[in-house]
């Protein structure tokens, strides 16, 4: 009997820090790499039977891997280290396409132990440890200066680095973690553009809607203040919060999301499976965030035609001209974002107005198609 894998030229592991991001985020990539004769190794640490058939049903086969998302054990991280070189080698791979932090690391380091030639890595966001404004404690100076010597030793091994935005770019460049020439900027991950598609929606009352995970450096407080605020002068106004409680160290507690819900300030549905439904019933998209790589969730909604309120800061200013199809307020000042609130409530025709500019934008950058068209070129097939 033949090999079943004999006949495919290519095989490649993409490794994830979950599964609900390679079936969400990669799930179009995964496609095209199929189509292109090649075998997926889709790792993730967090399975289950729902979603292990989502990615068979993208073409790639489900694999297991140990992977702690919360912070750094270096025991238990070198124990799954090991256990990842292992799997990797017994499938004996052409190459592997890592991305999120960890799964960078360790998943770059593991796939030079296993003896996998062709290494490519995506950093899209640098994460709480490089969020600036931030203070800078003992434990996070220590872990900060761990990630950065991490960074520098598997970036090193990669052939090919993506990155989100400039200012990302500039810093990894600058703190030594990669190497210039081994750069290349994409202009977001992208969306599918037949699948995120304008509908229609009533204008009035204008509503508010934040996608993330509940991390303070996503500006949920600031939103949080900013709905207080515009709440007292348009009671109406509604406010939705869209996204789960995370392990990260900088999460917001469940018992204050329960607490905003409770007060009236916000509707909170957790974690969805389809935000689709949520961003065609809301107005506007905010995200005040600290520092982004170039956020997914704004890709979405941009490309579904709504307008966009972001702080000015790297990864979220690339994706508002001001006034244009959105508007861009200072960090972590919830009157300024309040304020820009107000002018949509005061003249909703800029819902409809900016929500088109935002369609137009997401059809001219965030094409999924020709974004993975550039990840397929680099990884060499």
């Amino acid at each position: 009997m033949k090999d079943e894998h004999q006949a495919v030229e290519y095989r490649i592991g993409i490794i994830a820090n979950t599964a609900f991001s390679l079936i969400n985020f990669r799930g179009p990539l995964i496609e095209a790499m199929g189509k292109r004769g090649m075998a997926v190794y889709a790792f993730a640490p967090d399975y289950d039977e729902r979603t292990r058939a989502a990615v068979r049903s993208l073409g790639a086969t489900p694999m297991d891997f140990s992977l702690s998302r919360a912070g750094m054990n270096p025991f238990r991280d070198l124990v799954d280290l090991v256990k990842l070189v292992r799997q990797l080698r017994d499938l004996k791979l052409d190459a592997s396409f890592c991305y999120f932090i960890k799964p960078v690391i360790y998943g770059t380091l593991a796939a030079v132990l296993a003896g996998i030639s062709r290494r490519v890595a995506m950093i899209e966001g640098v994460g709480y440890v490089f969020t600036e404004g931030e203070q800078f404690g003992l434990r996070r100076r220590v872990l900060r200066t761990l990630v950065i010597q991490l960074y520098k030793l598997a970036l090193s091994q990669t052939q090919r680095v993506f990155m989100l935005n400039p200012d990302d770019r500039k810093m990894f460049v600058e703190l030594g973690m990669v190497e210039p020439e081994k750069v290349r900027l994409l202009k977001g991950i992208g969306v599918d553009l037949d699948q995120f598609i304008v509908e229609e929606t009533s204008a009035e009352p204008v509503s508010f809607i934040l996608i993330a995970r509940l991390l303070k450096e996503k500006g949920i407080y600031d939103y949080i203040e900013a709905a207080r605020i515009v709440r007292r002068q348009h009671p109406r106004a509604r406010f939705v919060l869209l996204g789960s409680v995370d392990l990260n160290p900088g999460s917001i507690s469940l018992e204050e999301v329960k607490a905003w819900v409770a007060e009236g300030l916000i509707e909170w549905p957790g974690h969805v499976s389809d935000v689709k439904p949520w961003i065609a019933q809301s107005s506007v998209f905010v995200l005040p965030s600290y520092r982004e790589g170039l956020p997914r969730s704004t890709q979405e909604v941009m490309a579904m035609g709504k307008p966009v309120i972001t702080t000015d800061v790297p990864g979220c200013r690339e994706t508002v001209e001001h006034g244009v199809n959105g508007f861009k307020v200072p960090v972590r000042d919830s009157a300024a974002l309040a304020e820009v609130m107000l002018t949509f409530i005061r003249s909703p025709h800029l819902v409809e107005m900016m929500g088109r500019a935002s369609r137009r934008k997401a059809e001219q950058t965030f094409d999924v198609h020709k974004i993975n068209a550039e990840i397929l070129e680099a990884i060499g097939v």
